[in-house]
């Protein structure tokens, strides 16, 4: 059964989400839900003091020039995306939430939202510089604060151009982490092709080897087959190798669980969360 109410979550600052991944986002939706709202928060800029005051800087209308494109940022990116769900069969529109609020109170705001839908869905861009450090941070606001699972849509060539997840590749270490997101994303197992368990040797100790195929027993029970697969890291990192792994097998998807370590109120990432955030070899099904 898929999921019945899924959230995109789509930027408008400080890099608009291009159509192209609004548009996949949508085809993603349709993929894993029966329903989906969107979210697009603009953002407020915060004021420059100045020693020179506003009188030669024209500092107030220069901030009312962003506020106002960021208005209209939110009000395209809504506008798109409505219009692709009601072309999209079998999809059913839900909320359009447009919101604009100061940046350091955003991720928050779209974690706040996160906690009422089933899933969220949100594309990351493809641009090496603040826009994929504002995606990153957003993200992870969302996955350690949402209580729900976020699909993460990479742009550019690798994420893919197939509506469907045919080949999912889900992460297995035998953690807590691992065993919530399996568990949360069951419903996406189950309308996929092939399913593909990867365990990684020897990047830290598994106490239950066997737990992979254990595992593959239990998502039998289900009425999910999988292959069970064991990867020896040999010295490379595991994001790396995970990454192989997704190349190799064709992946559309992957599931993993997100690993952090509280401190102060923060998350400090585990290194393979930290590798797939920055660069998704694929679609990537994340849960903490």
């Amino acid at each position: 059964m898929p999921f019945n109410d899924a959230l995109a979550i789509l930027r408008p600052y400080p890099a608009p989400t291009p159509d192209a991944a609004v548009d996949r986002a949508v085809e993603i939706a349709a993929c894993v839900s029966r329903r989906v709202s969107a979210i697009a928060c603009g953002v407020v800029p915060k004021t420059p003091r100045s020693i020179l005051g506003d009188s030669l800087l024209n500092v107030s209308g220069m901030v009312g020039e962003e506020k106002h494109k960021s208005a209209t940022d939110v009000q395209r990116l809504m506008s798109r995306f409505t219009d692709q769900v009601r072309k999209t069969a079998n999809l059913a529109m839900g909320d359009g939430i447009a919101l604009v609020r100061p940046a350091s109170e955003v991720p928050s705001v779209l974690a706040d939202h996160a906690r009422l839908y089933d899933l969220a869905i949100m594309p990351m861009p493809d641009v090496n510089h603040v826009a994929r450090l504002d995606a990153q941070w957003h993200v992870e606001t969302i996955v350690f604060g949402s209580g729900h699972p976020i699909i993460i849509v990479p742009q550019g060539e690798e994420q893919g151009t197939a509506a469907a997840f045919g080949t999912i590749i889900v992460a297995w270490d035998n953690s807590r982490t691992a065993a919530r997101a399996i568990a949360d994303a069951m419903p996406i197992l189950h309308t996929a092709k092939q399913v593909r368990v990867l365990t990684i040797l020897g990047e830290k100790e598994i106490r239950f080897p066997q737990s992979g195929a254990e595992l593959g027993r239990h998502l039998a029970r289900h009425g999910i087959t999988a292959v069970i697969d064991q990867v020896e890291a040999r010295g490379v990192p595991i994001g790396e190798v995970l990454r192989q792994q997704v190349t190799i097998h064709g992946g559309d998807l992957l599931v993993m669980g997100a690993y952090g370590h509280s401190r102060i109120r923060e998350f400090i990432l585990g290194g393979a969360t930290k590798a797939m955030l920055t660069h998704p070899p694929a679609a990537l099904f994340m849960s903490h």
